[in-house]
């Protein structure tokens, strides 16, 4: 019996003890949380925008009353992106936020918005405001959407013009995701909740600027489409007085004016930062997007998205191209290509009979985050003059593909598509053949583009024009040229100085105060 005690008050002691320890744990997990918790909350507070600003008014009171947020951002969110989780996201954004930093796409148009809160910050800081320099200095842009979306709100941000660029991050809403995935920040769509908005706010006020190329894109045709978005884009934006989200947002008509304009020829223009492919990619897209547009209740999961689209690239052929896609289709027999480095000097491109699309890339991230240019080994570099792919270097690669297994084989490590050229300018000559029409694609946006039915060739010209400024975040896998090989014949975009310096000072912040 004292032996049964003994060890029972043994038991009692080991259990006290492991009690206290487990306590001890609790209330350490419980204070990092509370810790972790206040960074987080003070973290998405510090992006605040003083309410004076956003009314309009001036300047309540001291300097002193008022502090400048350290990463002060605009959000704007499109809620018909690919599973439609924008209307779900934008309570908890103006949860976190003053609800008048977070806009709805495409209620509004955020050029005007942009130009707007710009323009006033310059009017206050004119009239001694400091605090209005600050935040124009500091502010972030964060746009939640698919790849469309994201190329869209880059364009309006890059045509402001403005010496210092605010750089841009992305919050993955599409079926792709392409864009996001290129600078860090993931091909999955966000947990619609009040943590997951504020995890984006964290990453935007940490994340990093980095230049991007911009690419403008003309279509000259002889006589003017009625079965295209390009006459679409035409209609709307006669009848709106500005481009649309309901429309292919990346191209509008040339007017008489502009200096791209030739008489006698019907130009569209427009552009992209990702990709614009051509040929049979494109057209399993069109029938994906075709589908979506007259069903959009089926697609708002991004999951069951990814499926629907394996679906379509079997029932459009993709993957038995060699039986069901006439070599009329073929980018060789509807086209011919030319190409310039940076001397301008033309050279027509051989392209393999085979080839069934190209895609002109500008990021390493293409269906879903494959990156088909790779890394050229040491023999490419010296033979064919071809270079890792830099997202500010005024260079696009081009690369084809000749059926859906030659794309899915990029899922080995190594595997890359067939590299082609890269260049600083391309000009496509769409040619009379045994097709009057092929498919197009920007930046996730496809289309059905006829092709001339005379002798008169459609022509496509591609260009370099400038750059933004996306955030980066993490490892990603776009890169820069290094700096020790930056002088490049172009130029570059620029950040403020406070800009450069926000991201790793609000990492060393949050660091420190996890660490306390």
């Amino acid at each position: 019996m004292a032996a049964s005690s003994l060890l029972a008050g043994s038991q009692l002691c080991h259990r006290s003890d492991t009690d206290d320890a487990n306590t001890e744990r609790e209330v350490n997990a419980s204070a990092k949380e509370r810790n972790s918790g206040n960074t987080r909350e003070r973290s998405s507070s510090e992006m605040v925008i003083p309410e004076y600003i956003l009314n309009h008014e001036k300047h309540p009171g001291s300097e002193g009353d008022i502090t400048c947020p350290a990463s002060p951002v605009l959000v704007f969110i499109n809620v018909k992106s690919g599973g439609q989780l924008g209307g779900q996201l934008i309570p908890h954004f103006r949860a976190l936020l003053n609800p008048k930093q977070v806009f709805e796409l495409p209620s509004v148009h955020p050029d005007e918005v942009l130009r707007e809160f710009l323009s006033y910050l310059e009017s206050l800081k004119s009239h001694g405001d400091r605090l209005a320099g600050e935040i124009r200095d500091r502010l972030r842009i964060v746009v939640a959407g698919g790849d469309g979306t994201h190329g869209w709100m880059l364009g309006v941000v890059a045509d402001l013009k403005l010496q210092h660029i605010p750089p841009v991050s992305t919050v993955p809403l599409g079926t792709g995701n392409n864009l996001p995935f290129s600078f860090g920040w993931g091909k999955k769509n966000p947990v619609p909740n009040v943590e997951s908005c504020r995890e984006i706010l964290l990453k935007t006020g940490e994340a990093t600027p980095m230049p991007v190329d911009r690419w403008h894109v003309i279509i000259r045709l002889s006589k003017p489409l009625k079965d295209s978005p390009l006459s679409e884009v035409k209609q709307d934006a006669k009848k709106l007085g500005k481009k649309t989200l309901e429309t292919l947002e990346s191209f509008t008509r040339i007017p008489e004016n502009h200096d791209a304009y030739q008489a006698g020829r019907f130009s569209y223009q427009g552009g992209f930062w990702n990709y614009l492919s051509i040929g049979m990619d494109s057209q399993v897209a069109h029938a994906f997007h075709t589908k979506r547009n007259k069903h959009p209740e089926l697609f708002k999961n991004q999951i069951m998205n990814q499926g629907l689209y394996a679906f379509y690239s079997c029932y459009q052929g993709w993957f038995c191209a060699p039986c069901c896609h006439p070599r009329s289709k073929n980018i060789k027999t509807l086209a011919n290509i030319f190409i310039a480095r940076y001397d301008g000097q033309w050279d027509k491109l051989k392209i393999s009979p085979r080839i069934r699309s190209i895609v002109i890339l500008n990021l390493p991230s293409f269906s879903g985050g494959f990156n088909p240019w790779g890394t050229p080994n040491e023999n490419k570099l010296s033979e064919r003059n071809l270079t890792a792919p830099f997202v500010n270097d005024g260079l696009i690669e081009i690369v084809g593909f000749t059926d859906g297994w030659h794309g899915l084989s990029m899922m080995i490590p190594g595997v890359h598509g067939t590299r082609i050229a890269q260049a600083h300018r391309v000009k496509i000559e769409f040619h009379k053949g045994g097709e009057d029409h092929t498919y197009m694609r920007v930046d996730g946006e496809p289309w059905l583009q006829e092709l001339p039915s005379d002798t008169d060739p459609a022509v496509m010209e591609i260009s370099h024009k400038g750059q933004a400024v996306m955030l980066a975040y993490g490892e990603c896998s776009a890169k820069t040229v290094p700096q020790e090989a930056s002088d490049l014949p172009i130029s570059q975009a620029s950040v403020s100085p406070g800009q450069k310096e926000q991201g790793a000072n609000s990492r060393k912040n949050r660091q420190k105060t996890v660490k306390a």
